[in-house]
């Protein structure tokens, strides 16, 4: 079958047609066209939340190499040219970043695993043999899911009868925790690329692919979990795993189980879009791919030779629905449709709804401690800056009497929109994790600008296989230039310290306050700990957008 050939549509076309039109509601939302004999549904970086939030999409995204100007590297009104969203509508909210205070105020909150749940069971009932795949990044990510070592997510998604995860951030619960957790999952738990450390063999207990029969298919599905987990995460808390990407090995799992009679190969990954894009050329045999990691919201999927591309956004914000033609073990078209999680537009599953509340009972008085409040936009988004990581910066250089502020560059972390009160539960949401202490140490400018070009390079590395995903490290306290067309060690310049005025120097120590450290014994207080004094303190939060980092070559 010549990729060339295969019939593919998109839903997205019918729903932002309502959306742009004001009058979109839950049936038309669901409305599929039911096709061919297979049906998956896919949801992926989750991070725990449970209810609905605010979540504005990034409003850069720099590619670069062969992915520079391609999707998912564009952004804004180029975004909505691109896919033809009219400017003010739903489409435009839930897709892109501009004017998004104004559409959140007037569209409401997105997400909600009850609304989840709802258009689940709505695919099932449609197609009752539907398979659910999670991308992970499942067990992390809030107040609870904290609190409960992940407890509260797997109970919900137990709910949500997915067939099969794979994981990235749940292995920072430590290995037993995950081992106890997984062990006791009442579906596959997959990872082709997980394997023992001290044997390097393929781990016992993650299977590499696990096979289905649905719609008269034999279908396998080859779990991907995050590659890099030893560098982005602290390697001392899962010592006992290796990953990699492992493509050669990828290449064998798709061989064997076309061997054991595979009709449809999918995979669900938690590469990274790039990275799945990079591997779909290199691997060949896998009809899907399930992409997650980097968070990218796609209404159409990318075609890479015979393989689709699904990317299905974050936090419970989208899910996405497959509908496959598989015939004489091959997949001849496809229909596919990202569903939007519009609040205030799909109706709460009561009983999830009811699951939800068991889970969140017994921190409820915690949870709903106002803080503060805003009266800016606060985001997490982009490539080098977002307001809340401003805000976290801001904390660390007060609180903890530093000259510089350092804050990862992680992706997750719902939205808030001016006039919001700043509960605990939001501070949590965007600090929630198992090494969020504050440490506070001194660096020579020389270590600082050793740190930004290798951070850089995990993003702005040409080759996908070098990027590791997040953006870029967060600096408070400091300015600095950036090329990103330049080699490694040499996109980083022009280095000042902001209440100087002065260029770093190379050799002179400096203060810097940061968290999430990967290094272990790292003392210091919890970084939520530090936001919530900050915020008391200021009472009403106000962030300005900020210049004080250049950005050259995207």
């Amino acid at each position: 079958m010549a990729a060339s050939a295969m019939l593919g549509t998109s839903g997205f076309g019918n729903w932002a047609r309502l959306a742009a039109q004001q009058s979109l509601t839950q049936d038309q939302l669901l409305q599929f066209d039911t096709f061919g004999n297979v049906s998956l549904i896919h949801v992926t970086d989750i991070h725990a939340q449970l209810m609905p939030i605010y979540f504005r999409e990034p409003s850069v995204n720099i590619g670069v190499g062969g992915n520079r100007g391609a999707v998912p590297h564009v952004t804004g009104s180029d975004f909505r040219k691109l896919y033809g969203i009219e400017d003010g509508s739903r489409s435009h909210y839930a897709l892109s970043s501009g004017d998004f205070s104004a559409l959140a105020q007037a569209y409401g909150k997105v997400g909600g695993m009850d609304r989840v749940a709802t258009v689940v069971n709505a695919i099932r009932a449609d197609r009752p043999d539907a398979l659910l795949l999670d991308g992970g990044d499942t067990w992390h990510g809030s107040y609870t899911c904290y609190h409960s070592e992940g407890q509260d997510m797997v109970n919900v998604m137990n709910g949500l009868k997915p067939d099969a995860m794979t994981f990235h951030w749940e292995f920072t619960l430590g290995t037993d925790r995950v081992t106890e957790l997984v062990e006791g999952l009442p579906f596959a738990a997959l990872g082709q690329n997980i394997f023992d450390a001290e044997w390097d063999e393929p781990s016992e207990l993650f299977k590499p692919y696990q096979f289905f029969e649905r719609g008269g298919v034999k279908i396998a599905v080859i779990g991907q979990a995050f590659p890099y987990m030893p560098i982005a995460n602290p390697r001392w808390m899962f010592p006992e795993f290796s990953f990699g990407i492992r493509d050669e090995n990828m290449q064998a799992m798709v061989d064997e189980v076309r061997a054991q009679g595979a009709e449809l190969v999918v995979c669900l990954s938690h590469n990274g879009f790039d990275v799945d894009k990079k591997m779909a050329s290199k691997v060949t045999g896998i009809d899907v791919i399930l992409t997650g990691h980097t968070h990218d919201a796609l209404p159409e999927p990318v075609l890479v030779g015979e393989t689709i591309l699904i990317a299905s956004g974050s936090n419970g914000k989208f899910v996405s629905r497959v509908d496959l033609d598989v015939r004489d073990g091959r997949m001849m078209g496809f229909r596919h449709k990202l569903i939007p999680i519009f609040s205030d537009v799909i109706a709460p599953d009561p009983q999830m709804a009811t699951l939800i509340e068991e889970q969140r009972a017994p921190y409820k008085a915690d949870l709903e401690e106002v803080i503060g409040q805003t009266d800016s936009l606060l985001y997490r988004r982009g490539n080098f800056n977002g307001t809340w990581d401003d805000l976290i910066c801001d904390a660390l250089l007060s609180e903890r009497e530093a000259d510089i502020a350092m804050s990862p560059g992680v992706r997750w972390g719902p939205s808030l929109i001016p006039g919001d009160d700043i509960t605990r539960e939001d501070i949590w949401n965007v600090t929630s994790m198992t090494y969020g202490k504050a440490y506070r140490s001194e660096m020579t400018g020389e270590f600082i600008k050793v740190i930004l070009e290798d951070v850089a390079d995990n993003i702005f590395n040409p080759d996908p296989y070098y990027q590791q995903g997040g953006d870029m490290v967060r600096i408070g306290g400091m300015g600095y230039r950036c090329d990103v067309n330049k080699p490694q060690g040499e996109r980083i310049s022009d280095m000042v310290l902001l209440s100087t005025g002065e260029a770093i120097d190379p050799a002179k120590n400096y203060v810097v306050a940061g968290w999430a450290s990967v290094n272990e014994g790292t003392e210091g207080p919890q970084i939520w700990d530090v936001v919530e004094n900050h915020i008391r303190k200021q009472g009403t939060v106000s962030i300005q957008p900020r210049d004080n980092v250049e950005v050259v070559g995207a």
